[in-house]
């Protein structure tokens, strides 16, 4: 237990420089200012358009690539919505307070740009591997768009963090969620869960991101569109709460909060921290990741992909994790001891199920263990596919480092590393994942700021074009120079 303790302060200590004042925070907050003013706003005025090709266009016929633009989107909301969504909105608010959850919307509609940036030049720099699969991502714009010493050593450190990383956010703490879950609503051992969650892993990634787009392109609508409805139902029930409950959101992202009922109050740095921290670790936009799915779509114009790509962190953030921040603060669960106990021990699914159980058992006392169930459930899904979406990330990342022939290897480790991940410490890989994630981010964001220009002149010389609206329209000459 004292190991157990000393680890945790220890990465309590490095994760709280990293995502403190001085590193992180102001870094993404700049990025995403700084890129949604180069952009002219993309995420507002394009928003409809980005929508209409992700779930109604779905698909591209010519241009590289191994899945549709539908499939790729997936892949990437995969890896996004899930405990981020169910156990990191709760966590974030138990440690920084109400205000957490504007700090998280803040990282959604910036992350936007982030996002939309990030594919582009995922899409831009891509390379076929030694399969003809399309390998992209930071680590190749890293190296081939911002080039010589430092765009080599940049991407090397990204994919080492990136495959490093996906072992924490992509995995860990994505089995522990599970299997901690599961044993407080079916007390379901913590093993035995790790263990199932090895089968059916192995039976979906080990065959790659075609096997990979397939599974997810079914399930991640499904399961979003029924937590979405979840949520709205307990937001119903306590509709006279929700002005308050934003009020509150909106006042403590700036003032910090008071103590209340079991929770013990939050400073205004605290708020911002875990804000940003939780919205990252939703979203993940300023890590680079989504440009990893990207780079797999057929398409033969990046900027229709990270249109596409830019749609993620809307859905994930700007609409999921913001209904459910709200949900929680309005229920007020999240003052209860219970909640405090459960945040801080960084158990945040518990949280979300007694938010939706205050929900449905207004509505009937008989449905009152709906919320356990459904979050219990939920989070088998979510979970799953996000180890997935990171399974892919993580491969890309280990065949940039050591060829295709290591793909096979990882993909087996990364499969049983979740057995680990389901009987750990639960603080400890939620400290371990946000390190990760910070890690991630450094060469990711100064290589985005400075291939900003790139980006700059694709998305003029894409909207330029009469035709952008039209994607069966012939292609321009000069947008074939955009994948060179």
């Amino acid at each position: 237990m004292a190991d157990d303790s000393a680890l945790v302060e220890t990465l309590t200590l490095v994760n709280d420089i990293i995502w403190g004042p001085w590193v992180l925070i102001p870094l993404l907050l700049v990025s995403g200012v700084y890129l949604t003013v180069r952009l002219s706003g993309i995420q507002f005025h394009t928003l409809f358009h980005a929508l209409w090709l992700a779930y109604v266009r779905r698909s591209e016929s010519g241009g590289a690539g191994d899945i549709s633009h539908f499939q790729a989107l997936n892949t990437a909301l995969a890896a996004t919505v899930g405990v981020g969504n169910i156990a990191g909105v709760a966590t974030g608010i138990q440690l920084g307070g109400p205000g957490a959850v504007f700090w998280m919307f803040v990282t959604g509609v910036l992350g936007m740009a982030t996002k939309y940036s990030e594919a582009l030049l995922g899409v831009k720099y891509r390379r076929p591997d030694g399969k003809g699969e399309m390998s992209g991502g930071p680590m190749f714009y890293l190296r081939h768009g911002l080039g010589g010493r430092l765009g080599l050593v940049l991407g090397f450190l990204f994919a080492v963090f990136g495959a490093v990383a996906a072992f924490g956010i992509g995995n860990m703490s994505q089995a522990n969620t599970v299997s901690t879950q599961l044993r407080s609503v079916w007390d379901v051992p913590l093993w035995a869960t790790g263990a199932v969650m090895v089968v059916l892993l192995g039976a979906v990634a080990l065959g790659g991101i075609r096997s990979i787009g397939r599974f997810v392109s079914v399930v991640v609508p499904f399961m979003c569109i029924a937590f979405v409805i979840s949520n709205i139902v307990v937001l119903i029930v306590f509709v006279e709460a929700i002005p308050a409950a934003i009020a509150t959101i909106v006042t403590d992202a700036f003032t910090g909060t008071a103590a209340a009922g079991g929770f013990v109050g939050s400073s205004v740095i605290l708020a911002i921290q875990y804000g940003f921290a939780r919205g990252i670790f939703s979203n993940e936009s300023g890590l680079g990741t989504g440009a990893i799915a990207a780079a797999s779509a057929r398409t033969d114009q990046p900027v229709r992909q990270a249109l596409v790509s830019m749609t993620q962190t809307f859905i994930d953030t700007v609409v999921m994790l913001t209904l459910t921040g709200v949900m929680i603060v309005a229920s007020g669960v999240w003052r209860t001891d219970e909640a405090v106990a459960s945040g801080a021990a960084g158990e945040g699914a518990p949280i979300t199920a007694q938010a939706i159980s205050a929900g449905y058992g207004q509505i009937s006392p008989a449905l009152a263990p709906f919320g356990g169930y459904l979050i219990a459930i939920g989070v088998c899904f979510f979970a799953f596919c996000t180890i997935l979406g990171w399974s892919y990330y993580g491969e890309r990342c280990m065949d940039y480092l050591a060829g295709r022939r290591a793909v096979v290897p990882y993909r087996v480790v990364f499969i049983l590393v979740v057995f680990v991940g389901a009987t750990l410490e639960a603080t400890a890989v939620w400290r371990f994942s946000d390190i990760a994630n910070g890690l991630m981010v450094l060469p990711n964001l100064i290589g985005v700021l400075l291939l900003s220009p790139v980006v700059v002149a694709e998305t003029r010389r894409y909207f330029g074009n009469p035709g952008w609206r039209n994607p069966d329209a012939p292609a321009p000459s000069d947008w074939a120079r955009s994948t060179d």
